[in-house]
């Protein structure tokens, strides 16, 4: 299976989504859409919207996805099995106000 997940470096929901990749111990490719420009023009080219998280999984596009949507996803299409590994983090769950402000001092914005 082929994983590109288009994600911020510090986000909630991007951290959703890299739980659920440990999770079920996927290798994907962490793609940064806030420090490069390129990466965050492709995913909008692929997913025909700017809102992120988005994964790439054997060519179909999940756009703006929480990571349980993904588990439910990769669940329901039996790309995986259900384990009982807890989750390290919250799987559906936005960024806070602390992280949020981080990310307008220490980022650069494309958008």
């Amino acid at each position: 299976m082929k994983i590109k997940a288009y994600l911020k470096p510090s986000c909630g929901w991007s951290n959703g989504v890299r739980t659920i990749m440990r999770k079920y111990s996927l290798p994907f490719e962490d793609i940064d859409i806030i420090n490069n420009r390129d990466n965050y023009a492709e995913m909008v080219q692929k997913s025909g919207q700017p809102l992120s998280p988005c994964v790439e999984i054997d060519g179909v596009m999940l756009a703006d996805i929480s990571g349980e949507e993904v588990e439910n996803y990769l669940l329901s299409n039996d790309l995986v099995k259900p384990n009982d590994r807890p989750a390290e983090s919250p799987t559906n769950a936005g960024c806070s106000d602390e992280e949020h402000a981080k990310m307008a001092t220490k980022t650069i914005r494309f958008f």
